[in-house]
């Protein structure tokens, strides 16, 4: 899988490079702020940008959201030392795929890329009890429909665990079902809710209630 690395640190950038350099994940290009993103991603093509947020000329957050816009199926992950709330909101707002703080270790930022990849939604820890707290606050139900209430009992059940950070493949065991077949639930839950990606599917989730408890050993 092609990587873009977007940060403007280059001995970030270079650390990022040699954790990714044995492993499946392919560095393809550099950029140190997001203008320079959107011209390489057309040329360079691939399938992950690795976004920082706070950049000059183009911070992250806009970066991203121009290139969810002209790329849907692009993945786009932050890597970032910010714990404000307010940029993680921005990112998955604008489309972000994952949001990861630079204080994970390497095998985490491998697995974590690889987890976007396949359709997954890597947040730390930190970040995802933060979105617990500010979509758990009570909302006022003005359409007088029940959330979620196109979706099946195990659509339902599926976006539960999703929303506590579980893998697809850890949905499945807890389900005894294929992974395979999780991931169709998630592409039903998607299409039903017009949603983009499994971020925004999180997000819906934690919004309307529908969201689980995340697991006490994460």
């Amino acid at each position: 899988m092609k990587v873009l690395i977007v940060d403007d640190h280059l001995m970030l950038r270079k650390g990022v490079l040699s954790v990714l350099s044995n492993t499946d994940l392919e560095v393809i290009g550099e950029a140190s702020n997001g203008q320079e993103a959107l011209e390489l991603v057309p040329k360079l093509k691939p399938d992950l940008v690795l976004m920082d947020i706070n950049m000059p000329v183009l911070d992250g957050v806009e970066a991203t959201r121009k290139l969810k816009q002209m790329y849907p199926d692009l993945k786009v992950v932050i890597l970032t030392v910010s714990e404000i709330d307010k940029d993680l909101f921005e990112a998955i707002k604008a489309g972000a795929d994952g949001y990861l703080l630079k204080n994970l270790g390497p095998e985490e930022l491998v697995s974590s890329l690889r987890a976007a990849i396949s359709g997954e939604a890597p947040i730390s820890s930190v970040m995802a009890a933060k979105m617990l707290k500010e979509f758990r606050q009570p909302r006022a139900n003005t359409t007088g429909k029940q959330p979620g209430q196109q979706l099946s009992p195990r659509e339902i059940e599926v976006l539960r665990l999703a929303s506590t950070g579980l893998t697809y493949k850890e949905i499945a065991a807890k389900l005894y079902v294929a992974e395979s077949t999780v991931k169709n639930h998630m592409r039903h839950i998607l299409e039903k809710l017009h949603l983009r990606n499994r971020s925004e599917a999180v997000g819906y989730a934690i919004r309307t209630g529908l969201a689980g408890e995340p697991p006490s050993n994460r």
